[in-house]
């Protein structure tokens, strides 16, 4: 699981609000340049954009692992060709072309959202999204924010040591329905027990809607940042 840690390299001195600006300018330009050619310049970029956060693509691969299933689905979905009334089926390489290219082109977002994973604290997200969003609507994202980069992880932890126990217990023999049937029940189970105990801790820490934030501050590194930013939205422009 991608998680913050801590570090000294270009993208851990940048302003969060720098890193958020930067990586909605990739996505836009990532979606407004689709061929091969872009796809290529923005696969550059985000090997820029690892290096500077000193994050290892096999490490960003196995924090979205559960996502790649549904990435390479889409193409070997669109490369089958069924004939329904003459009951054959086909494999048509050209119809996977497209959506094998809007997988890359999600992947490389990923990436990108890893290193701002890896760099930057939660405290600090909290802070940046209210300083973009103001008013109650900015608190309420923050808020969001703030509890799922720190309550998703502990999830998936569970759900982990449910499947060992479960395999322990000989339970890799039951049919595969049963298995799902058993690690989701106790999945919800321990999702609703920590939701109580996270409500509690709240009321036992006078939870509020302003609490007292890191102060964010602009330095010299962020000036790059911001080149790159308007580069971005250059490029998604044109």
């Amino acid at each position: 699981m991608l998680t913050y840690h801590p570090g000294d390299s270009l993208a851990h001195r940048l302003d969060p609000r720098t890193k958020l600006l930067a990586q909605a300018a990739f996505a836009a330009a990532a979606f407004a340049h689709t061929a091969p050619r872009g796809l290529a310049v923005l696969t550059v970029l985000t090997a820029a954009f690892l290096a500077a956060g000193r994050l290892s693509p096999a490490r960003a691969i196995r924090g979205y692992l559960p996502a790649l299933p549904f990435l390479a689905a889409g193409p070997l979905i669109a490369a089958v060709n069924i004939d329904v009334s003459a009951l054959s089926a086909g494999i048509e390489a050209n119809a996977a072309v497209d959506p094998l290219l809007a997988s890359y082109r999600v992947l490389l977002i990923l990436f990108v959202s890893a290193v701002y994973l890896h760099t930057t604290p939660v405290r600090d997200s909290r802070a940046a999204i209210q300083r973009l969003v103001p008013g109650r609507v900015g608190r309420l994202l923050g808020v969001g924010v703030a509890l799922v980069f720190r309550f998703f992880p502990l999830l998936r932890a569970d759900l982990r040591r449910v499947r060992e126990a479960s395999t322990t217990r000989l339970g890799d023999e039951r049919p595969l329905r049963d298995r799902m049937r058993l690690v989701g029940a106790a999945g919800i189970r321990r999702a609703f027990a920590r939701a109580d105990r996270l409500a509690l801790a709240l009321r036992a820490r006078c939870f509020a809607w302003n609490p007292t934030l890191p102060e964010l501050r602009f330095g010299r590194a962020d000036a790059l940042g911001f080149v790159v930013v308007a580069a971005l939205v250059g490029a998604a422009l044109l």
